[in-house]
């Protein structure tokens, strides 16, 4: 007979109100919560298990074993991968600098326990030439059609999550008239909660200003009024899974074997950006990374073009 969980310790507590921080001021989704949760209450079962009865009993000693149980299981847990066991660590460094900011601890014992590194994973970008023959290959002239088009251009004009995409209404698009010299733009809204505005290139402009005029309103008289921009064949809004679909069928259209995903298109716009010259600091405000260090990734990509051209161009380069 499994034994009954007793009451809350004092560390369960303290955890639980990291947590709400963390729900509230962070504005985290569902999903990045319920990862914290889970990782953090592995956390705490640690903690039980060596004896620590309060925030202020936790040492370097705790912080560095747990990290180690993750990688060979000792603590009873599941053995885990560079990726999940650096997330796992990066979510206790958080708790114990919670702790030390409300005065819980005196001081923060992970501040110098570092998560392991993963070999550094590059982003799969395609070719200009493959993106141009997805969106090519992209929609037809009825409404769905229309929309599909519609979706891949601004996915890969503006560098936009798949979940940004899908997200917006037709009132967070602003395209520029025919007397306008400004250029179209897109309110987008990112992780956190976070906005910012991005320019909409004149191919996916006019794309989109198809798909308004001849294609939404045919789509949105069969459900109830949504405001999205980006509609289902049953007039509510599109999903991630049919956006992942639209663009695996232009790709089969186009004769192209790749294995693309809609975030496929937002690494080549990044990486298309940089090799035509963009600063990263423009980059990474276009993407609405946090951190340029995130953005940076990107440039490794293009390693290989200056590569190419530095061969062709230097006249001492091969010899």
């Amino acid at each position: 007979m499994t034994e009954a969980p007793g009451p809350p310790s004092v560390v369960d507590r303290a955890v639980e109100d990291y947590l709400q921080h963390v729900g509230v001021e962070r504005g985290l989704a569902a999903n990045t919560l319920q990862a914290y949760r889970r990782d953090l209450v592995r956390y705490g079962r640690f903690l039980r298990s060596a004896g620590v009865a309060a925030p202020g009993d936790v040492t370097r000693h705790h912080v560095s074993a747990f990290a180690q149980a993750l990688a060979d299981g000792a603590d009873g847990g599941a053995v885990l991968g560079l990726r999940s066991a650096a997330r796992t660590v990066v979510a206790v460094r958080g708790l114990h600098k919670f702790w030390a900011l409300e005065g819980l601890t005196a001081a923060d014992p992970a501040a110098d326990v570092h998560p392991p590194m993963a070999g550094r994973r590059l982003p799969k970008a395609i070719s200009v030439a493959n993106v141009t023959r997805i969106l090519d290959a992209a929609g037809s002239d009825t409404a769905a059609g229309l929309r599909d088009r519609a979706m891949l251009e601004f996915l890969y004009s503006t560098g936009a999550r798949i979940s940004e995409a899908v997200g917006l209404d037709v009132d967070d698009l602003v395209l520029a008239g025919s007397g306008d010299t400004g250029p179209s733009l897109v309110r987008l809204f990112g992780k956190g909660s976070k906005e910012r505005l991005v320019p909409v290139g004149s191919y996916a402009q006019r794309a989109l200003e198809a798909y308004l005029v001849r294609g939404r309103g045919s789509l949105a008289a069969k459900g109830r009024g949504t405001p999205a921009l980006f509609l289902n064949t049953r007039g509510g809004r599109i999903s991630r899974q049919s956006a992942w679909a639209i663009l695996k069928s232009a790709a089969d259209r186009a004769g192209l074997d790749l294995d693309v995903s809609p975030h496929t298109l937002r690494h080549s716009f990044a990486t298309h950006l940089l090799e035509g010259g963009a600063d990263v600091r423009v980059v990474q405000e276009l993407l609405g990374h946090a951190s340029v260090t995130t953005t940076q990734v990107y440039t490794l990509v293009t390693a290989e073009t200056l590569r190419e051209v530095y061969a062709a161009a230097h006249p001492r380069a091969l010899g």
